[in-house]
């Protein structure tokens, strides 16, 4: 009789793919939690039947179920008696909506000066190289806090200068990626056979450097919304009455140590969604690039 047990049956590197994915707690944990969080913003409307921005002063201050609150607010009011778990889920759709877009204004100008620098070398490699420079030279927070001080702060203000702030990281590993790509062989044939320069960038390096696209892409998403809920905690990002995790922290401040609930609910939201985002990154990572790992 035939051992079929130890028969090695090949698989395709996408099957492998999934396979480690459906090992790998840290993604699956982060998808999880990440999924959680978008559906709660996308169905807030159908998940709470108080308005996030209206006011009852007398139901004001009123604490969660678990402090002895009343279940119709179950996770409280603020200070304006705006129920809590209404501004909470709205919040998620600001702080998804300030990650994502400031990350693909960061992953556009990033990976066009990554990519070019890489596969030109000379003096665009030189350029791009020292306009990384000057971006790391600037303190993004310092820099942050005095353009939103000058142009005054709202949600398009924010996504804006975080754009704006957060492009060198994509920019250094797409070059790196860039520079070990552009030697294979295939770009030299594509080269010889007469093929566009944007064919070649967008059809045959883009894909084979996208994994570190998504890894970086996760992180500063990540740092974005960290950088929003500072900015909003000191008053120079997204304005009240706007729902912002950042914002409910910065209102509850003066409550810390009589109602600590305004400032832990709001932040144990933003600390599993960074939590989540950054793991979900280093899932990508562990999963595309196996060699890599530690």
């Amino acid at each position: 009789m035939t051992d079929t047990s130890s028969t090695n049956i090949p698989i395709s590197p996408r099957q492998a793919m999934i396979r480690r994915a459906l090992r790998h707690k840290g993604l699956i944990f982060g998808t999880v939690v990440m999924a959680v969080v978008i559906l709660i913003a996308v169905f807030a409307p159908l998940l709470t039947e108080y308005d996030p921005y209206k006011q009852n002063l007398l139901a004001r201050m009123k604490p969660p179920v678990w402090l002895g609150g009343d279940p119709d607010h179950w996770l409280g009011t603020d200070a304006l008696g705006r129920d809590y778990w209404a501004r909470l889920a709205y919040g998620a759709r600001v702080s998804l909506t300030i990650g994502i877009v400031a990350a693909v204004i960061s992953a556009t100008i990033g990976c066009t000066l990554g990519i070019l620098a890489g596969y030109f070398g000379g003096r665009v490699d030189a350029v791009v190289t020292f306009l990384i420079n000057v971006r790391l030279a600037m303190p993004v927070v310092l820099v942050a806090l005095a353009v939103v001080a000058l142009l005054g702060g709202s949600l398009i203000v924010v996504i804006s200068v975080l754009g704006l702030l957060l492009w060198d990281r994509f920019a250094v590993v797409l070059r790196s990626a860039t520079m070990q790509v552009r030697s294979l062989e295939y770009i030299a044939a594509a080269e010889v056979l007469g093929a566009s320069l944007p064919r070649i960038l967008v059809k045959d390096i883009l894909p084979n450097v996208m994994n570190h696209l998504i890894v970086i892409f996760t992180l500063e998403m990540a740092h974005a919304i960290i950088l929003e809920a500072a900015l909003s905690f000191l008053g120079l990002g997204v304005q009240p009455p706007t729902p912002s995790w950042g914002l409910m922290i910065s209102e509850g401040k003066e409550m810390l140590l009589f109602e600590s609930w305004l400032i832990t609910i709001p932040g144990v939201a933003l600390f599993f969604l960074v939590l989540a985002i950054n793991m979900m990154g280093d899932g990508i990572r562990d999963v595309t690039a196996p060699e890599g790992r530690n």
